[in-house]
């Protein structure tokens, strides 16, 4: 038995080490990883605080006040008042100020950061000199369990999608079985479609699930509409079965798929806002998670949940899926093949 064992064992590796394709990929992707998280998240000074500026510029102009140059506090431009207001109201800024005219500033009473940082604002400089009018903003703060609650879903959609369509077509295609389909009248879009309408229907009742059991248990906020947020994770979900379709259009090597979607899934989970809030990032960063799918899902969910947003809010991000899922199928239904070779 050991013999038959160690002979499977051998064989097995020698299948993998000859794979040049999957072989590169395991050594290359967690290297690009980690250059990428290093270049993106390697700063230097850790921020404590976060202070929004509001002004209607993208530049931040550091000459304005010396409230500026402070050390350890992240400022992060606001272009939107009421928005400005609405993240002072839940914790998600500490403080919110405007230097052009008329100067003043916004802090929420309840926010123990916001006090400190009022009290660092009042000694960069003398407050009669810039004349800064104090308001306040009441509001509590958005728990982080009602915060990730989405992540979480969009997390386990994007695994489910990706993995659960794409590494199931390519062992599909590997053992022959997409070759015994080819003899049939069936079209690769109709393939295709079929897929995703199974996937889709897996993963909307699981998703259902978890939230149900996730909304009993921890009570999570919500404010908005089920059926928006249901409509969010339909065409969220189709978008990313998409994807996964695409990936697996034409290869046929499980490992060399498993990179790949492992190479996609990554960064998303890390740029998309999972975990945590991209706030205060660069801006070419959180112009880069616009590419994602999971970035408008994560985004117009909490959106949803959190603000209340109607279906006219978040129908951007709908459309920007949809158009995703058309591009993605069409181009997955045009490369795809039935044959490994």
């Amino acid at each position: 038995m050991l013999k038959r064992i160690l002979a499977i064992f051998r064989a097995r590796n020698l299948e993998f080490m000859r794979d040049r394709s999957s072989l590169s990929w395991n050594i290359i992707l967690p290297v690009m990883l980690m250059f990428g998280l290093s270049f993106i998240f390697g700063g230097g000074d850790r921020t404590q605080y976060t202070v929004g500026v509001l002004q209607s510029g993208q530049q931040l102009e550091t000459g304005l006040h010396p409230f500026l140059d402070t050390r350890y506090i992240r400022f992060v431009v606001i272009s939107n008042e009421e928005d400005g207001f609405r993240k002072i109201a839940r914790h998600q800024l500490d403080l919110l100020v405007q230097f052009d005219e008329p100067r003043r500033y916004w802090i929420n009473p309840d926010s123990p950061k916001g006090y400190f940082v009022e009290f660092a604002l009042l000694q960069s400089a003398d407050p009669a000199s810039y004349g800064l009018k104090k308001s306040q903003i009441t509001g509590d703060a958005v728990r982080y369990v009602d915060w990730v609650l989405p992540g979480i879903l969009g997390m386990n959609m994007m695994f489910s999608c990706l993995f659960g369509v794409g590494y199931v077509v390519v062992r599909y295609r590997k053992n022959g079985f997409l070759k015994r389909l080819r003899a049939t009248p069936l079209r690769a879009i109709e393939f295709v479609i079929a897929q995703v309408a199974s996937r889709l229907m897996l993963i909307l009742l699981i998703t259902s699930f978890v939230y149900a059991g996730t909304k009993y248990f921890l009570d999570t906020r919500m404010d908005g509409s089920y059926l928006v947020l249901f409509l969010i994770a339909f065409v969220g979900a189709i978008a990313l079965l998409s994807m996964g379709l695409l990936v697996a259009a034409r290869i046929t090597s499980e490992e060399l798929a498993g990179g790949l979607l492992n190479l996609i899934t990554w960064p998303m989970m890390l740029l998309s806002g999972v975990w945590f809030s991209l706030e205060g990032a660069d801006a070419w960063v959180r112009q880069v998670a616009k590419i994602f799918p999971l970035t408008h899902i994560l985004d117009s969910a909490r959106a949803v949940m959190l603000d209340g947003a109607t279906l006219v809010d978040v129908a951007p991000a709908l459309i920007s899926l949809s158009v995703m899922s058309l591009v993605f199928l069409g181009l997955g239904a045009a490369m795809f093949r039935w044959r490994p070779r």
